[in-house]
């Protein structure tokens, strides 16, 4: 795939696999690469701001976020209902998409001991510029840059992004981690993907993910899509980038 990044003027090149997987139950094509040696990794983290291909509100499965893909500022989510709506605490809210699945997490969760609460959810673009402004007067730039996301770029603007806790616990980042100090943790870790769930920035990823470890967010992109993720053994961003369409054929 042939990107230009403007106003930076830097050309990113990308090629991915054929997309030769079958459609998936939410009608979405996965891709399934011929063979290893066909795979190419994402390019190198950068700080650039080109609109991101599957920029639709039917593509959020697809839609690759990081800090150089983003979305439209004016991107708002056309069906965003309340995260109690799921059985969760409300005061949030999330693509009514990802209902029906993040409410059957949330009571597996329960049932299993491991009660789950929203510490953040959808951010529009305007709330992110000031998140982001927050963690920058906080830690300064190069560590925001790290733990949170320019505004646009930001997986919480799809509204399908989730910053879990514990019921009744601390923040999820108030832990050395998340995922290893809660019961809530643990079990996301391990079961989160079975309802469409993907932990998007793991421990020791930071140089594919471009961001710092964060158990607690989750990105919704349906069940046989986070199965997939899953079964590739590579995080979030990489396999999005294996989605990406092939770039045409040299003519001649």
């Amino acid at each position: 795939m042939w990107r230009v990044a403007l106003p930076l003027a830097l050309v990113t090149l990308f090629c991915s696999p054929a997309l030769i997987g079958a459609a998936s139950p939410d009608g979405l094509v996965l891709a399934t690469p011929q063979s290893a040696s066909a795979v190419m990794p994402p390019p190198a983290c950068a700080y650039q701001d080109v609109t991101t291909m599957f920029a639709g509100y039917g593509d959020w499965a697809l839609t690759l976020l990081d800090t150089t893909e983003m979305l439209p500022s004016g991107y708002v989510p056309p069906d965003l209902v309340s995260t109690s709506k799921a059985g969760l605490n409300g005061g949030y809210q999330v693509r009514a998409v990802a209902v029906a699945d993040l409410a059957a997490m949330a009571k597996a969760a329960a049932a299993a001991h491991a009660p789950l609460a929203v510490a953040s959810a959808y951010r529009s673009f305007a709330t992110q510029v000031g998140t982001f402004k927050k963690w920058v007067r906080a830690l300064g730039m190069s560590k925001a840059l790290l733990t949170s996301a320019r505004a646009g770029h930001s997986e919480h603007q799809l509204g399908l992004a989730i910053d879990f806790e514990a019921k009744g616990g601390r923040l999820p980042w108030d832990y050395s981690n998340w995922a290893t100090a809660t019961a809530a943790g643990k079990w996301m870790a391990a079961h989160a993907w079975q309802y469409g769930f993907v932990m998007s920035y793991p421990a020791g990823k930071t140089a594919k993910t471009c961001y710092g470890f964060e158990p607690w967010h989750y990105r919704y992109v349906g069940r046989a899509e986070a199965a997939a993720v899953r079964a590739s053994g590579l995080t979030l961003r990489e396999w999005l980038w294996q989605q990406l369409p092939a770039p045409p054929e040299p003519a001649g």
